[in-house]
């Protein structure tokens, strides 16, 4: 299930990404953010269920400033 949710909001954050570069239009950008820290604190839970403590730590910290980000962007 977690690996499923990490190909969806990986699709869906390059699109975003991709869209904005493209066109030159960033109005989405804080939905690219969000779902981009959706997607590192997914990465974050595999890694605690691989038993790699220090990664699944990097990555929830990195998760929640980025959702942070995205927040207060809105």
């Amino acid at each position: 299930m977690l690996k499923i949710s990490r190909v969806i909001l990986s699709v869906i954050v390059i699109a975003l990404a991709g869209y904005g570069l493209i066109t030159k239009n960033f109005e989405f950008m804080p939905y690219m953010m969000f779902f981009l820290g959706a997607f590192i604190l997914v990465m974050g839970v595999l890694e605690l269920q691989a038993k790699r403590m220090t990664n699944a730590i990097i990555s929830f910290l990195g998760s929640a400033f980025i959702l942070f980000v995205a927040i207060y962007t809105f």
